[in-house]
């Protein structure tokens, strides 16, 4: 199992994975958001105390996780790139980087119409939703260093630090609530207790969840293929490629 996991550590084995995989992951995603989309607008009850428009957390919890999961996995692979000096790391690690930053924004989107009829503001400096916009500018900070450095080696070197510095701040988002007074609800899904909302809401949160991640792994598997062929179009197993044959045909 270790040597397979080393196997498709190479750029042009794992350029056949995530072709065979993100066509299914797509798929995946497009049904599970069809489903969490009408359990949420259409199945679910009317909260008691917030009406209909409690219904956003069916995009902003999700999107706001999927912003902390991403860029850990970010940070993940820039330790594996700084210390084993993989080519795949840093791929990886761009190839993540939009669609981390897609969500954080979408969160903070999100949290802002939800927040408005119900703090009476579009925005708060709250721990969370600060916490949450520096998360943002990091993304933001990852893909404009990465993309101002032409050596690519160097700028993959200098994004994993981003990353791997930056990470500290995702506890701070998950804990804020719980370490200082905050305007922001504390969790209503948690490992320890039950959940606080009804079981319909939290099989369409809880659904919206799994589309994000299917998605994420799908325009990830996606991405990182065109960046494979950018990095390692002059090897002869690129060249020999029928999308690239028959581009330059």
């Amino acid at each position: 199992m270790t040597m397979r996991w080393f196997y498709y550590a190479a750029p042009q084995t794992f350029y056949g994975l995530a072709a065979r995989l993100w066509p299914w992951l797509a798929a995946i995603a497009f049904a599970l958001t069809v489903a969490g989309l009408w359990i949420g607008f259409g199945l679910a009850p009317t909260d008691a105390q917030q009406g209909e428009g409690y219904r956003i957390i069916f995009v902003h919890v999700p999107a706001s996780w999927m912003s902390m999961v991403i860029y850990l996995a970010m940070a993940f692979w820039s330790v594996l790139g700084l210390t084993f000096n993989t080519r795949l790391s840093g791929m990886m690690t761009r190839a993540l980087a939009p669609t981390g930053a897609m969500f954080a924004f979408l969160s903070l989107w999100t949290g802002a119409l939800w927040g408005k009829p119900m703090w009476g503001a579009w925005w708060v400096w709250d721990a969370r939703l600060t916490s949450e916009l520096i998360l943002f500018f990091l993304y933001l900070g990852y893909m404009a260093l990465t993309s101002a450095i032409e050596d690519v080696r160097r700028a993959d070197r200098a994004g994993a630090l981003i990353a791997i510095v930056g990470a500290i701040n995702v506890p701070i988002i998950y804990f804020s609530v719980k370490w200082w007074n905050t305007l922001h609800q504390g969790a209503s899904v948690s490992l320890t207790r039950s959940p606080s909302m009804a079981q319909l809401m939290l099989w369409g949160m809880l659904l919206m969840a799994l589309a994000f991640w299917a998605y994420t792994l799908a325009i990830v598997c996606y991405r990182v293929r065109t960046l494979i062929i950018e990095r390692e179009r002059h090897t002869d197993w690129v060249q020999a490629l029928p999308e690239v044959t028959g581009a330059q045909a």
